[in-house]
C-alpha cells in the first residue's frame, strides 16, 4: 500500500494575534519560518521512502497557508524525482475553473510521467467564501458545475460551456495533459454526509480528511459505495489522512498529541467559526456543520477535545495497529500522513517521521 506526506504549514501560535487584529506587532513566529520548517520535512519525504507529497488549499488565516496547491507541489517537483503528489484539496468554488484546469493540466506536464492524485472540494470557511466574495450558499452548485468544466476542459481539445455561473467561449487549454488517466485519478473531499450522494453521482474517488470517527467514515464509504453499485460501478477504496506521531515512548507520544493534535483541533475550530452555528444555516447545505457547530457551542468556548483519538500516535508498533484498523475499518486503499501540526517543533516533528519512516513505513507498504 502507498503511504504519503502532506504538509500544511500552520502557523498556530498566531491566531491570538490574528484575531485580536494586533497587526501592528510581529508573529511570535513568522510565516516564512513556517514554510521553512515545512520545507525542511517537505525534502525528506523522497529520501526517507514514502511514495508522494501532498497539500491543501486554504486562505486568509493561520490555519493553513497554503493558497495555491500546484505551486507549492510544482516547486516540489523540481526538488525530486521519484515521488508522486496529491491535492488534499482544491476548492473549486473558490476559482475560475478554467484557471484550475490549466493549473493541473501544467503541473501533469511538469511531472513528466509521474503521477498527481486530484482532491476536489466545495469548502466550508465562511471567511475563505467571504474573502473570495463567493456566496457560500452556492458552493454545491459551483462546486458541480465546475467539475464538469474541469474535466471538459483537459479531456477535450477544445469545448465550451453555457451555465449558472461560468459561459466560456470556445477555447483550448494549453498544454494539453500528459496523462491519458489524469481524469480517473479525481477524488472529492467531504465532511457532511449530504455530500457523500454528490460525490458518487459524479464519480468523484473518495478522500477523508477525518472530522468523525472511522465508524462514522465506515458508514458513509457504505453509502458511497452503494450509490456506485446502483449506477453499475464497482466499490471504490477511500485515501485517508492520518494525522501522525511516531515516538518510542508510548507516554511521550500521548504527551505530545494531547497538546499537539488538539491545537490542531483548536485552530479548525477558529478557522471554520464553530463557535456560532448561525452562518452554516443561513448559507443553506450546511447542515451537518451547523450541528456540530451547536453541539461545540454547548462546550465551554473554545474547547476542542477528542481529535487526537482517531489519528495515528503511539510506538512503532501501535502506530501499526491503528493504521491496520483503520484500513480494515474503512477499506483504505492509501494513506497520506500529516507529521507538523500544531506547534509541535519541527525537530520533534523530523524525529516522529524519521521514525515513522524506519520501523512503519515498510510494513505498511510491503504488507498492507
Amino acid at each position: 500500500m502507498k503511504i504519503g506526506v502532506t504538509t500544511f504549514a500552520q502557523n498556530f501560535s498566531d491566531w491570538e494575534r490574528h484575531l485580536a487584529g494586533d497587526f501592528g506587532r510581529p508573529p511570535k513566529v513568522s510565516d516564512s519560518q513556517i514554510y521553512d520548517d515545512e520545507l525542511r520535512l517537505a525534502e525528506l519525504v523522497e529520501p526517507l521512502g514514502f511514495d508522494s507529497l501532498w497539500t491543501v488549499e486554504h486562505h486568509f488565516t493561520p490555519y493553513t497557508m497554503v493558497p495555491r496547491p500546484a505551486q507549492f507541489l510544482a516547486f516540489m517537483a523540481g526538488r525530486t524525482q521519484r515521488i508522486d503528489f496529491g491535492t488534499m484539496v482544491l476548492v473549486l468554488p473558490w476559482h475560475d475553473p478554467v484557471t484550475i484546469a490549466e493549473e493541473i493540466s501544467q503541473l501533469d506536464n511538469l511531472l513528466q510521467g509521474r503521477r498527481v492524485t486530484l482532491g476536489f472540494g466545495r469548502g466550508a470557511g465562511k471567511v475563505e467564501f467571504d474573502g473570495m466574495r463567493i456566496p457560500m450558499g452556492e458552493s454545491r452548485a459551483r462546486f458541480l458545475e465546475s467539475l464538469e468544466i474541469v474535466r471538459r476542459a483537459l479531456r477535450e481539445e477544445q469545448f465550451s460551456f453555457e451555465g449558472e455561473y461560468f459561459r466560456i467561449p470556445p477555447l483550448s487549454v494549453r498544454p494539453r495533459p500528459r496523462s491519458a488517466d489524469l481524469l480517473e485519478r479525481m477524488y472529492c473531499a467531504w465532511g457532511s454526509p449530504e455530500t457523500v450522494e454528490i460525490a458518487a453521482r459524479a464519480e468523484l474517488g473518495p478522500l477523508f480528511i477525518p472530522q468523525k470517527s472511522w465508524q462514522e467514515i465506515a458508514g458513509e464509504m457504505r453509502m458511497f459505495n452503494g450509490y456506485r453499485e446502483e449506477m453499475g460501478l464497482p466499490p471504490h477504496k477511500p485515501i485517508v489522512v492520518c494525522w501522525a506521531y511516531c515516538s518510542e515512548s508510548e507516554q511521550e507520544a500521548r504527551e505530545t498529541t494531547e497538546q499537539y493534535m488538539e491545537n490542531y483541533g483548536r485552530s479548525a475550530y477558529l478557522h471554520y467559526g464553530f463557535h456560532d452555528a448561525k452562518h452554516f444555516e443561513q448559507a443553506g447545505g450546511y447542515d451537518h456543520y451547523a450541528k456540530a457547530a451547536r453541539q461545540m457551542s454547548e462546550r465551554s468556548a473554545g474547547t476542542v477535545t477528542g481529535f487526537s483519538d482517531t489519528q495515528v500516535w503511539g510506538t512503532p508498533e501501535t502506530c501499526l495497529e491503528k493504521l491496520h484498523n483503520i484500513r480494515q475499518t474503512v477499506g483504505a486503499g492509501e494513506f497520506v500522513g500529516c507529521f507538523l501540526f500544531g506547534a509541535l517543533p519541527v525537530e520533534k516533528a523530523e524525529n516522529s517521521m524519521r521514525l515513522f519512516a524506519d520501523k512503519v513505513l515498510p510494513t505498511v507498504q510491503a504488507d498492507f
